[in-house]
Parts: structure tokens; C-alpha cells; sequence
């Protein structure tokens, strides 16, 4: 005898998240969003700021040209900066770099080379310190922090070795003219150019492939990184290399914009990169950064300093002011961290 059906039990389905709750991706953009536009609002209230303040100084083509081209320096730095601390890691001596690529640039010797030798020799210095660094620090143990400290000490002396105290003056017509208004495509500066090329370059690699992920992987969980098939050490190697690459090509835009090399150069732009990178919301801890939020941190520096120089206001006001912000960025970071 056959027993009856039973009753067919109601199947219960979980409704489909919503399009906010699909990935902690989507949150995670959101809030990058959030973070670019409040930036993006800082920069333009500064503009503001210093049109009113010094209208015909500040609002003159001159200083808006200017303000980009020093930020493109320092803004190359931060780049290679930005990969780094996502990591992780940290880099105290990208100033040092830039110094000694400098100095070693601008020798008698290698001036001989032309605009190629000046070039080349800038580039393989900053890679050859971003190697030191990334041995000791990824293969020989050590604290990224005590590794780059060593490297900031080495590279001055070793720069002021080299000049022995002197500015070194660049007497190659290639390189001199690029720093001419002459040499202006439609009114941007070619150092301008070379940080544009440098921050899509950097916002590519960061965010479309698998290098990029990798960096973040490591900075957020090196353990679980390790775990899921990458080589730590490796990428860390590779992370360091970049930030001399880009300490290699700030150097050379120096040397275009100021005509010379000096052991003096990139005083303090391990203090200028970190800021920057960290205002543009890059986490100290590692793990999560943009590069345009970083480039947008530089803006917004070299807007402030531009407008106190206008103003007359003293390097030691410029420098609180510096420190200020960087503490009440960490402050919001660690807030919105926990949120």
C-alpha cells in the first residue's frame, strides 16, 4: 500500500544581496570615492584660499605652473612611496636617493654621456639603492624602518663624498632646455608631463594588475599572502626596486628643474612622500592606498606651501603646518578604520 506524498516542504531561498552587499569591493570604492571627492574639495578650497588671499600672485600662470612643476618632483617620489607603504613597508630614504642619483648624475664624467648619460646614470642609482634595499630588507631580515635608515645615512655621506660640498652645475643643452619655458607643449611643463605619465603608469600597475594585487595581498595579510602562493620576499624585492626607479626619475626632473646637482637635494621628501601618501588615505599599517589619492595629497602640500610663501609666512610655520595635517590625517584614518 502506498503511502501518501508528503507534503512537499516550502523551499526556502535567501533573498539576493543587494547590490551594496554583493563584495566589501564595492564599500571599499565607495569610500575611496568619498575619500577623492573630500580631497578633490581640500584642493579646490586652497585654490580659493590663496585667489583670494594673493589674487594676482596665486591666480598668475606663472605660479599655477610652477606649483605643478614642483609637485611633479615630489609627486614621483610618492608614487613609488605609495606601493611601498601598501605593502607594508616603509622607505626613510627616497631623499637620500634622489640626492646621491643626483650628485652621481651631474659628475664631470658622466655629463661627457649627454642627456642620455644623465639620464641612464640617474636611473641605475636609484635602482641600485632600491636593490640594497630590497635585499636587506625582503632576503637579509631586516626592519624596512632600520634597512632604509641605513640607506638615508649612506646615500647623504656617499653624496656629499662626491661633491664635497659643492653644487654641481649641468652644462648639457638637452637638459638645460627642458627646464625652459621653451620646451612648454601647450602651456604644461615637460616635468609635469613625466608625473602624469608616471601616476597613470602607477595607477595601471597598482589597480589593473596582478603586481598591484599582490602588493595589497601582502600589506593586508603577508602570512595569508604567503599561503596563497605568493612569494613575499620576492614582491617585496620588486616593491623596493620601484621606489628607486622612482627616486631615479625625480632625480633627473631635479636636475631639469634646478639646473645642478647638490647633496643638499630631496631634503626631507621621505617626510613630503609619506605625508602625501597618507593624506590621499594609504594606511600606515598596509594593505589598502590609491595612487590618485596620493597624488592629490601632493597637490594639496605643495598648494599650502606655494600659498605661505605668497604670504610671507616663515619656513617654521610652514613646517607645523605640515605636521598638523599629517596628524589630523592619521586621526581620520584610524577613525574611519574602525567604521
Amino acid at each position: 500500500m502506498t503511502q501518501p506524498a508528503s507534503p512537499a516542504r516550502p523551499v526556502t531561498e535567501k533573498s539576493p544581496p543587494a547590490d551594496g552587499d554583493k563584495s566589501p569591493w564595492r564599500s571599499l570604492a565607495a569610500r575611496a570615492d568619498v575619500r577623492t571627492l573630500s580631497l578633490l574639495g581640500v584642493l579646490a578650497a586652497l585654490v580659493v584660499i590663496g585667489g583670494v588671499t594673493e589674487p594676482d600672485a596665486f591666480l598668475d600662470t606663472d605660479n599655477l605652473q610652477l606649483i605643478l612643476t614642483q609637485a611633479s618632483v615630489i609627486g614621483v617620489v610618492t608614487v613609488g612611496m605609495t606601493f611601498v607603504i601598501i605593502s607594508g613597508g616603509i622607505d626613510l630614504s627616497v631623499g637620500a636617493i634622489v640626492a646621491l642619483a643626483s650628485v652621481w648624475a651631474t659628475t664631470v664624467a658622466t655629463q661627457d654621456y649627454g642627456f642620455a648619460g644623465i639620464l641612464f646614470t640617474a636611473v641605475v642609482v636609484g635602482l641600485g639603492c632600491g636593490l640594497v634595499n630590497g635585499l636587506l630588507i625582503a632576503y637579509g631580515g631586516m626592519v624596512p624602518f632600520i634597512a632604509t635608515l641605513a640607506m638615508l645615512a649612506s646615500g647623504r655621506g656617499l653624496a656629499l663624498e662626491i661633491t664635497d660640498g659643492k653644487t654641481q652645475m649641468v652644462t648639457v643643452d638637452g637638459v638645460l632646455k627642458l627646464g625652459e619655458r621653451d620646451s612648454y607643449i601647450l602651456g604644461i611643463p615637460p616635468l609635469v608631463m613625466v608625473f602624469a605619465a608616471v601616476t597613470v603608469v602607477g595607477w595601471l600597475l597598482l589597480n589593473r594588475t596582478t603586481f598591484g594585487r599582490r602588493s595589497v595581498a601582502v600589506g593586508g595579510n603577508a602570512e595569508a599572502a604567503r599561503l596563497a602562493g605568493i612569494d613575499v620576499r620576492r614582491q617585496r624585492l620588486y616593491l623596493y626596486l620601484l621606489s628607486g626607479l622612482c627616486c631615479g626619475i625625480a632625480a633627473f626632473l631635479l636636475i631639469i628643474l634646478s639646473g645642478s646637482g647638490q647633496n643638499t637635494n630631496g631634503n626631507l621628501y621621505e617626510l613630503d612622500a609619506i605625508a602625501a601618501a597618507i593624506i590621499g588615505g594609504t594606511l600606515l599599517s598596509g594593505g589598502r592606498g590609491t595612487i590618485t589619492g596620493s597624488v592629490l595629497g601632493v597637490l594639496i602640500f605643495t598648494t599650502i606651501t606655494n600659498i605661505f610663501a605668497l604670504n610671507n609666512l616663515e619656513t617654521a610655520v610652514q613646517q607645523i603646518a605640515k605636521g598638523a595635517i599629517i596628524v589630523a590625517a592619521v586621526l581620520v584614518q584610524r577613525r574611519t578604520a574602525t567604521t
